[in-house]
């Protein structure tokens, strides 16, 4: 195990958080009892994982999509920020990785426990090169495709999530075979909007990133997540830049991406 970065723990080759990991946890992860009912959600970082979250509270609690139950959605779907478990029931969301670039690097210089770049071409070598939280994004969603016959998965698109959120919802209530009425997904819908999650403290971690994770501003952790935000923030060099190391690595990789919000 290497302990010679401030701010990342390599254990077993993956990168985690210093500031949070347990290093006793993690080395008892093959002892973790698995049921046979339990689902993980699999994402690499920025890539909608609490919104997914949310959207699997919802399906699955009726106290969560009407509100009766006032259960923060990480109790009900708590993080497990390391890939050694295989549990039976697998959502793996992928993100446009321009985007999950951007995202990542505001949310970087937010939190006191994570490395802040000086902009974002700081922190395109850092992605680059693996040296962020969840390592290398090229390795992470690579391995879990190539994995994916050795698991029940269900691979969604986050893009494509957003466009069409009714579709996504049936889609995965299909898969973990739940049986949503109209109302109910109509419930569902309206708990996953942005306003909803943003502002709710059951659902945007605020008070866990300023208590627990050293929150450095006033910025929010939940953002829009707007497909196509990248164009607003890499120049014209950095986008044909990424373009060439994204088309070297990922040439023969068969799944679709959404660059932009009026792409089919």
């Amino acid at each position: 195990m290497d302990n010679t970065d401030t701010y990342l723990l390599n254990f077993e080759g993956y990168y985690l958080v210093r500031f949070t990991a347990n290093t006793d946890l993690l080395k008892n992860l093959d002892d973790f009892e698995i049921r046979d009912n339990d689902v993980f959600i699999v994402t690499y970082p920025k890539s909608g994982t609490v919104w997914a979250q949310q959207i699997l509270s919802s399906i699955y609690f009726e106290g969560h999509r009407n509100r009766t139950e006032m259960v923060e959605t990480l109790d009900r779907v708590p993080f497990l920020e390391y890939n050694l478990l295989i549990p039976l029931q697998i959502i793996y969301i992928y993100r446009n990785p321009k985007n999950i670039l951007v995202s990542y690097f505001h949310f970087s210089n937010m939190m006191a426990g994570l490395q802040a770049a000086e902009d974002i071409e700081d922190f395109m070598k850092m992605f680059f090169d693996g040296k962020v939280t969840g390592s290398l994004w090229f390795d992470h969603i690579r391995g879990w495709y190539e994995h994916r016959h050795d698991f029940n998965i269900l691979s969604m698109m986050y893009e494509e999530m957003k466009k069409d959120l009714r579709s996504s919802v049936l889609k995965i209530s299909s898969f973990l075979e739940r049986q949503l009425n109209e109302e109910d997904v109509e419930a569902v819908m309206k708990q996953a909007t942005f306003q909803n999650t943003k502002f709710d403290p059951q659902e945007n971690y605020e008070q866990i990133l300023k208590h627990d994770l050293g929150r450095t501003d006033e910025g929010s952790f939940l953002c829009k997540g707007t497909i196509g935000d990248w164009k607003h923030h890499l120049t014209v060099e950095q986008n044909e830049r990424f373009d060439r190391i994204f088309q070297r690595k990922m040439k023969d990789f068969p799944l679709k991406f959404i660059w932009d919000l009026n792409e089919e």
